[in-house]
Order: structure tokens, then C-alpha cells, then sequence
């Protein structure tokens, strides 16, 4: 009983902290995937290209396509009140506001790209701290400076005479993730007069409305575009941050398994005092005919129902835990307004349970592999001693 809650502990441990993790890993990848497109269509060589192939035009009307914004971004410098610093601008096509999760990141004002003035931008919170951005001030604005294409030298009588100058108003601050939290969004429009960019885009943003539509479109894409254009999907855009969630997941998974062996090693030292204990039992078995795999054998069954017997009632009593905690939320942590929740976030998984059950079930059988081979040790002369 004392080895099989060892096993049922670590593998309760196990499933809590697994399902945990995969809580965490949908939370946060939810929250990137507010901004980050199903799709982004890019040039494979170069920084710009021009939108006029046929295909794109279908692209838009295609039926699971939710919105297709089309984006010229490059870095300027940004000046407000009497701070300044170089930030990225991205400028986006009226396509973009059709995301309807663009609110549930704003921390103060609206996502809006105009009103009845003109055209306004909407700041990341990191840029608002560097520059101290009010978007309650309706007389202050942001003046962007961009520096003129073919201008190779400055004119040290009027340095602004080199760069394009254009102002807009802050309509609203969002909060997502440092890096993307240092950008500073505008209409497409103000960014090619900002850039000097007629015609061409840095790239195209493709919302789909279910990702399995993304990826049978991507393939697509990618087969119609050829070698010109890179197709990428959110795992490519965020390729870091879905490597670091992974290999952290794993990293707890190898420490619970290491505590998990040692619960299970356990069993040797059980069946150990119970060969002990049945010494005189196996030399009768053996006198009655019966072989070393046959005894073997039936020690090899009792580590394994040992083992096994606690890792199937601590899946079970792991998985009520989580329904509870998806359901009622019993644990709790510090309010977060950027998380949106204060309880543990839970996501089952059947291949974590899989995964589980197999690491217990192997460790088992070496373990009770180990013990089993005690049984039959020296068993001729414990025959003669007997």
C-alpha cells in the first residue's frame, strides 16, 4: 500500500502540473494570437513588394477568410511633447479593425485608426512609458519623422528638409507583450506619405476563422505564390515563444518522472521483504514443478498490479482535479487584468495521460523486472537448506 501511494502521489503530481502547464500555454498563446495572424504573406527577398496578382484579389473574397489587411511597416522616429525615440510603425488597412478581439487588449482609450479629425494610432503600453503618451489630450499628437528615399546626406542648414514629417493623435493604449508593445499603429494610408511608399506593403495579414482553415490555406498559398513569397503560420511568427513553452513543459516533465522513479523503485524494496517473507512458499512451488519464469512470473505480476493500481487511480483522482478547477475554479492567484483570469488555468490533454500511464508502466516493469529476478536467486540451495 505504501509503495502504491507513492506511484498514485507522483502521478497525480504529474497530471495536475501537466495540465497546468497546458492551461498557461493556451492562455498565453490566445493573448499572442489576438494580434498575431493566422497567415502573413511576406517576400522572400526585399522589404516591400506590390499587391497586384490576380490571386490576392480571390484571396480576399475567399469565404474563410475573416479579414486581409494589407501592412507597410518600417521604424521611425517618434516625437511627442518633449521625448523622443525610434520605434516601429505599422501601418494597416481598414481590414484590420475586423479582428473582434482588438478591445480586449486595450488598457485605456479605443482601438480606432480615425474619427471625425483625421486619422489617429494606437500605441503599445512600452512606448506610451518611453514617451509618456496621453490619449485623453486631444492637443498633443505624435510627429513622425521617416527619413526621404534617395536622400543619401542630411542638410546640416534644415536636417528636417531629409525626412517626411506627419502627425496623428493617440487614440489608445494596448498592452499585449514587450516586443510588440514597443509598436506604434496607423492607418496604411499616413504610412505611405510617412514612407513615401505609393503602392508597395511589407506584407499581408490573413485572419482565417478556424486554424484548421488556415493551415489547408496556407499549403494553398504557398503552392500558388511560389519561391517569391514566405508563407508563415502563428508557430513560425512566434517560433521562440511556442520552443520556450515546450521545453518548459518538458523540463518539469523529466523532474516529476525522476520523482516518480523513485516512488516506483519502491517496489523492489516491497517485493524484496516479500520474497523474504515467502521463502518457503517458492521452494515448495519449485518441488511441485513449478519453474523459475513460472515464479518469476508471479512476482513480476505483483510489482506490476502495485504500481499500476496506484497510477490508475491517481490519473482518475488527477483528472476529477482538473474538471473541478476548469469548472469552479478552486485555486486561485494574483489578479492579473492582463491574464483576464485569477484562477489556475486547466487543459486536458489525452496524450499527457498516455504519456503518463507509459512512463509508469515502463518504470514498473523494469522494477519489478529487478525484484522478480530476486525470487529465483540461489533457489536450489534454498531447496537443500529447507
Amino acid at each position: 500500500m505504501i509503495s502504491a501511494l507513492g506511484v498514485f502521489v507522483g502521478t497525480v503530481a504529474l497530471v495536475i502540473i501537466l495540465s497546468v502547464f497546458n492551461g498557461f500555454e493556451g492562455l498565453i498563446l490566445k493573448m499572442f494570437n489576438t494580434m498575431s495572424p493566422t497567415l502573413v504573406i511576406s517576400p522572400a527577398k526585399g522589404k516591400t513588394f506590390q499587391p497586384d496578382e490576380a490571386y490576392f484579389h480571390e484571396l480576399k473574397r475567399r469565404p474563410e477568410v475573416l479579414s486581409f489587411t494589407e501592412v507597410l511597416a518600417e521604424n521611425a522616429l517618434i516625437w511627442y511633447k518633449e521625448k523622443q525615440t525610434p520605434a516601429l510603425v505599422k501601418g494597416v488597412s481598414e481590414e484590420y479593425l475586423k479582428n473582434p478581439k482588438l478591445d480586449s487588449i486595450m488598457v485605456e482609450g479605443h482601438f480606432i485608426l480615425s474619427n471625425q479629425a483625421g486619422p489617429t494610432a494606437v500605441a503599445g503600453s512600452a512606448l506610451q512609458a518611453l514617451l509618456d503618451i496621453n490619449p485623453s489630450d486631444p492637443f498633443e499628437q505624435l510627429h513622425l519623422y521617416s527619413p526621404k528615399k534617395g536622400k543619401q546626406t542630411i542638410n546640416a542648414l534644415n536636417p528636417f528638409d531629409s525626412f517626411h514629417l506627419e502627425s496623428v493623435s493617440p487614440a489608445g493604449i494596448f498592452e499585449l507583450q514587450q516586443e510588440v508593445d514597443q509598436t506604434l499603429i496607423i492607418p496604411l494610408s499616413l504610412a505611405r506619405k510617412l514612407f513615401g511608399e505609393e503602392t508597395k506593403i511589407s506584407s499581408i495579414e490573413i485572419f482565417t476563422h478556424t486554424e484548421q482553415q488556415g493551415k489547408k490555406l496556407m499549403a494553398e498559398i504557398q503552392e500558388k505564390l511560389g519561391a517569391d513569397f514566405l508563407v508563415r503560420d502563428r508557430i513560425a511568427q512566434n517560433q521562440a515563444l511556442y520552443q520556450v513553452l515546450s521545453s518548459e513543459k518538458w523540463m518539469v516533465y523529466i523532474i516529476l518522472t525522476f520523482v516518480l522513479v523513485i516512488a516506483i523503485f519502491n517496489v523492489i524494496g516491497s517485493l524484496t521483504m516479500l520474497v523474504i517473507e515467502k521463502l518457503k512458499d517458492i521452494s515448495i512451488l519449485n518441488s511441485l514443478g513449478a519453474g523459475k519464469k513460472l515464479i518469476k512470473r508471479i512476482f513480476l505480476l505483483e510489482g506490476m498490479m502495485i504500481t499500476l493500481s496506484g497510477c490508475i487511480f491517481g490519473l482518475i483522482i488527477g483528472l476529477l482535479f482538473c474538471v473541478f478547477q476548469q469548472t469552479y475554479g478552486w485555486i486561485k492567484m494574483g489578479e492579473s487584468t492582463l491574464l483576464q483570469t485569477n484562477a489556475y488555468p486547466v487543459a486536458l490533454k489525452g496524450g499527457d495521460f498516455l504519456l503518463i500511464f507509459l512512463t509508469v508502466s515502463f518504470f514498473s516493469l523494469c522494477a519489478s523486472a529487478l525484484a522478480a529476478n530476486l525470487s529465483v536467486k540461489n533457489i536450489h540451495t534454498l531447496n537443500k537448506d529447507l
